[in-house]
């Protein structure tokens, strides 16, 4: 790879992605392209923290590398993988584990939540799997790691770690910075603007999937809730059209002043009908491309084994100069 800073982010194979995956995340790895050296990876060892139907796990996996091409990643400009078809990221995880507090873990914020929507499962993998996280960056000794908000907090984790191996075994890792876009980082639920956008949301109407259909995604914003008001205009305690206003900056690149102006004197139905227009015609040719690619299942399993080997290669390097570190004997 050239002096281009490196780039490392990981996307857990849940199926298809909400339109906050899409904005906060993965519509900027494909522009990340241009100016970083980008490794990006399937995280199907993260998604085993909680039950997973074996058969249904394998086909999200398919899915998500897919819809990564989809999105803009170009396999022969990034390297693209799956996490299990890597095992450094296992080797390194258990130095990294080793060079971990448990004071830090029990901190993570994401571990009370999952165990609070897990309790029969609150397994040593779902408390352990920041350090994982770790790994999976300090891997290919990242600069930089696209995370949204709620994520910064394992990142710092991660930069953590790598301090006290630096320190213990003399400077090594890298200590990574995080990538935040500075709109659209955060996207909301249509149902209940306050929360983040999920795709595990009980309502179907809070949330926006990338493969939705035109019609699904006009009828989810008609539905979206608004406030009192007929305002459309960015402020405090309109959480509901704030965020409309985000997601239509962001396909359509137009600022909120702009956004304010074009719809002045207009009532919220005629935002809610361009929001959901701009959106659906936005990612039409991501549904067109999935479709194309999964179509062509030995292309796609030609990219992700190449993707594995270059992978490989890279961290396979770095995790033989760790050990020898901590003082394992040389192969």
């Amino acid at each position: 790879m050239d002096d281009k800073k490196l780039i490392f982010s990981g996307i857990q194979p849940t199926g298809t992605f909400t339109l906050g995956n899409y904005i906060g995340a993965v519509r900027n790895w494909g522009v990340l392209q241009e100016q970083y050296n980008c490794i990006y990876c399937v995280v199907d060892m993260h998604a085993i923290t909680v039950r997973q139907d074996p058969a249904k796990l394998r086909q999200n996996t398919l899915n998500s590398y897919a819809l990564l091409m989809a999105c803009g990643v170009d396999p022969e400009r990034s390297i693209l993988f799956i996490q299990s078809h890597a095992p450094t990221h296992a080797e390194l995880n258990w130095i990294l584990g080793c060079n971990t507090q448990f004071g830090e873990l029990s901190r993570m914020t994401q571990f009370k939540d999952k165990s609070q929507k897990h309790p029969d499962d609150i397994n040593a993998g779902l408390f352990t799997y920041p350090t994982l996280m770790a790994a999976d960056i300090l891997a290919y000794n990242a600069d930089l790691v696209p995370v949204g908000v709620d994520q910064k907090q394992h990142l710092e984790l991660a930069r953590n770690i790598a301090q006290r191996f630096n320190q213990r075994y003399g400077d090594f890792f890298t200590l990574p910075e995080p990538y935040i876009p500075e709109v659209g980082a955060k996207i909301m639920s249509l149902q209940e603007p306050t929360k983040k956008m999920s795709k595990s949301d009980e309502n179907p109407n809070a949330c926006i999937l990338i493969l939705d259909d035109k019609d699904t995604i006009i009828r989810k914003f008609k539905r979206a809730v608004t406030d009192s008001e007929a305002e459309v205009c960015c402020r405090e305690g309109k959480d509901g059209i704030n965020n409309l206003m985000t997601i239509y900056s962001c396909v359509t690149g137009k600022d909120f002043k702009s956004i304010e102006s074009e719809f002045a004197g207009k009532g919220y139905g005629d935002f809610k009908l361009a929001v959901g227009e701009a959106v659906a015609d936005h990612l039409e040719p991501v549904r067109t491309e999935f479709a194309r690619l999964s179509a062509d299942k030995a292309f796609l399993k030609q990219c992700y084994t190449e993707g594995a080997q270059k992978a490989l290669r890279y961290s396979g390097r770095i995790v033989s100069k760790v050990y020898h570190k901590v003082g394992f004997v040389d192969k």
